[in-house]
């Protein structure tokens, strides 16, 4: 891995059901495939990110709850996957006590960032994902202090603006109180039907409403994308040239371009 400090994208949007592990787990395939050392990060407590990219529950024994209660280093719980360059640190079911869990801890906001800067020189990452579970807790405010940037999947449907809005009262309050470097780095559209009217209708609103910050990339819906996490893969490996693969290779090579426009 790489010396120096990771880039770290924390893959959020409050709202659940957006395909928001589908699009942290192949964000972070996408990237290895350019030869980058990612870490994707996984802190929702259903575990499906870790499921999707081949992680039995039997072989979590250090997750990120252990890294998260100081039980462990972050090190300790990185796992090695089918993708070459792509590791992960993974979640179980034990990360739905942790609001209790830090209640009283002082540091209880900063623990994911302090577990990423404490990564030794040849351990660091290029790039840390983060796969944020769809609620406001501590666990995303955690990704949120961590974080550079937020990558936020927006489903192409009615309510899609509510959870946006939310989420950027988020980012606000964060910046103010936590992590002044946190940005938006980009809106994904995702689950496209270009059949739907009203998926048309909301990529019209959206765009006009955050303009540059939505890519010109969207993710259609493709059985293979869905089918992809059962297999233990991301869709990348299990079919790569389906379209739902196609739009993710497409997605991160804006991404690095934002990147580099960025001055990471």
């Amino acid at each position: 891995m790489l010396p120096g400090r990771p880039r770290v994208i924390a893959v959020a949007n409050q709202k659940g059901g957006v395909g928001k592990t589908t699009t942290a787990i192949n964000t972070a395939t996408a990237l290895a495939a350019l030869g980058e050392e990612v870490l994707l990060i996984d802190l929702d407590p259903q575990g499906n990110a870790s499921t999707g990219l081949g992680i039995d529950p039997a072989d979590r024994e250090t997750s990120t709850y252990d890294v998260l209660t100081k039980s462990a280093t972050l090190v300790e719980a990185i796992k090695a996957t089918e993708v070459p360059h792509l590791s992960i640190a993974p979640a179980t079911m034990d990360l739905l006590s942790i609001d209790i869990e830090l209640s009283t801890a002082s540091d209880r906001a900063l623990r994911l960032r302090q577990a990423v800067a404490g990564l030794p020189q040849d351990r660091r990452p290029h790039y840390v994902v983060i796969d944020c579970p769809p609620s406001l807790t501590m666990l995303t405010v955690n990704a949120l202090a961590a974080a550079h940037a937020i990558l936020c999947p927006l489903q192409c449907e009615f309510f899609a603006m509510e959870g946006l809005s939310q989420l950027m009262r988020t980012i606000a309050e964060v910046r103010e109180s936590l992590n002044p470097e946190l940005r938006m780095h980009g809106i994904v559209l995702t689950m496209y039907d270009a059949r739907n009217n009203l998926a048309n209708q909301v990529v019209a609103d959206v765009r006009a409403t955050m303009g540059d910050l939505v890519y010109e990339t969207m993710i259609p819906r493709n059985v293979r994308l869905s089918e992809a996490p059962s297999y233990g893969k991301p869709a990348l490996l299990y079919d790569l040239k389906c379209a739902g693969s196609q739009a993710y290779l497409r997605l991160v090579s804006e991404l690095i371009d934002r990147e580099h426009k960025m001055g990471a």
